[in-house]
């Protein structure tokens, strides 16, 4: 499908491994997707930070983007993560998710050495040149080493086609608002800091990216609906209702307790990978216990 526009909640799906961590367990791996479809999304986003990206094969990233795309088999767009250190590795990657039939790609530019801004354009630039896929820059300086400031993103989306879309995990609402004002609001911004919800959709975004529908099922969609819809009071109660957890996944880290969150609710997704760790007892408790407080289930098969 041609993506031209997106609004609602983008979820992000971890990658499930075999128990002896040999590589991905596709049976769970269909389940957690399967999980998210029935959430309402308006895409599903493969191999972001939840879904352990950095830590997988090169053969890995491209089996579980083939099992996604064959997963949703249409139902809702997929947007496949693309973060690499070279370009060429982010072209290759690129080029595969054209080929095996993914929407959109999400672009994080990553970096050992820091990167000037001719160089993340150029960067953009190439990916872009390798495919007609439609193409979402992705900012979150905290894991990629790469901050790119609103003039940038703004003049990324401006000169290159196929780069249509933004997603700030910066965590500053400020940078919307700019992005908002330096677009004269026509590019298409998505929130990527949980606690920032409310007030970015409240500042124009077009929507949410976030793994919380693993574990919260369709209430994060049922926010967006509420935003969109004008109802402020109901939306509010429902942020402020989930913020506990929210919060939670964000702080202990996406895979480790969304796949702990996962085998709470009998979806067993696995460990994540080393040097990650399970979740330990005690937050495991708190986070069952938030669970229980919001009235979450176990996931039907």
């Amino acid at each position: 499908m041609t993506i031209t526009s997106l609004e609602g909640i983008i979820a992000y799906p971890v990658t499930p491994f075999r128990p002896d961590g040999s590589g991905i367990d596709e049976q769970a791996f269909r389940r957690v997707t399967e999980n998210l479809l029935r959430s309402h999304p308006a895409a599903i986003a493969f191999l972001g930070s939840a879904g352990e990206s950095a830590y997988l094969t090169d053969d890995e990233w491209r089996r579980a983007a083939k099992v996604g795309v064959e997963t949703v088999t249409g139902r809702a767009p997929v947007i496949l993560g693309v973060s690499e250190l070279t370009t060429a590795a982010a072209v290759s990657k690129a080029r595969y998710a054209k080929e095996i039939g993914a929407d959109m790609l999400m672009v994080i530019p990553v970096s050992y050495w820091k990167l000037a801004e001719n160089e993340i354009y150029s960067h953009f630039e190439a990916i872009a040149a390798a495919t007609d896929l439609p193409i979402m820059a992705y900012n979150n300086p905290a894991t990629s080493g790469v901050d790119m400031q609103p003039a940038l993103l703004v003049q990324l989306v401006s000169k290159i086609k196929t780069v249509c879309f933004v997603k700030e995990s910066s965590g500053d609402l400020n940078r919307m608002h700019a992005i908002r004002t330096l677009s004269n609001g026509e590019i298409p911004f998505y929130n990527g800091a949980n606690h920032l919800t409310l007030e970015a959709l409240a500042a124009g975004a077009s929507g949410w990216c976030t793994a919380a529908p693993n574990l919260l099922d369709d209430r994060p969609h049922a926010l967006f609906e509420h935003m969109r819809k004008g109802r402020l009071a109901e939306a509010r109660e429902l942020f402020y209702q989930l913020l506990p957890i929210l919060g939670f996944i964000v702080v202990g880290g996406l895979p480790t307790t969304v796949k702990a969150g996962l085998r709470l609710r009998g979806l067993d997704a696995g460990d994540p990978r080393p040097p990650l760790k399970p979740l330990p007892d005690a937050p495991r408790r708190e986070l069952e216990g938030f669970l229980a407080t919001i009235g979450v289930g176990a996931i039907s098969a």
